[in-house]
């Protein structure tokens, strides 16, 4: 079996995770920013990662999501900087699966990661009392995504790996 584990990044928490994933698979594997990828094909499993960016999948992720995983077996993972449990991210995931219709999404999987400062700073200063709140969160994403989260995500690769 040859997957792929590909990834958006932005401030390194979801090259972290997907690193993680692609240490745990077994078999042919490849690892590459989505930006390098062009197609799916001769992959039997893609595992596609991204950070939720404005509270939804960034445009350029839908788009590869929509354009490249028809009739694919994808698992789906994502970091964000609010806890697990967050109500929201259940929305995050109906969009990128609603992205990805046409495949074959074997899972999910999202965790926590650590909120930029430059972030940070940026929604303390915004008008909307909302984004102040998220910013004022900020501290409490630091080391994140930490050891427990990263074990989870290899659990999540090993789990999806396991159903093909």
């Amino acid at each position: 079996m040859k997957t792929l584990v590909t990834y958006m990044t932005q401030t390194g928490n979801t090259q972290k995770i997907a690193e993680a994933i692609y240490g745990e698979l077994e078999g042919e594997k490849e690892i590459k920013p989505i930006g390098e990828v062009t197609d799916l094909e001769g992959y039997d499993l893609a595992f596609i990662g991204f950070p939720v960016l404005q509270f939804d999948v960034p445009p350029k992720v839908k788009s590869f999501l929509s354009e490249k995983t028809s009739g694919k077996n994808v698992a789906i993972f994502m970091t964000h900087a609010v806890p697990e449990g967050f109500e929201a991210i259940h929305s995050w995931t109906g969009s990128a699966s609603q992205a990805a219709e046409g495949a074959n999404i074997l899972g999910t999987f999202d965790c926590q990661g650590e909120l930029a400062q430059p972030v940070i700073d940026m929604l303390l200063k915004a008008d909307d009392p909302q984004m102040k709140a998220f910013g004022e969160m900020g501290p409490s994403t630091k080391g994140q995504p930490d050891a427990s989260r990263v074990q989870k995500a290899k659990e999540f690769a090993k789990e999806i790996q396991a159903k093909l």
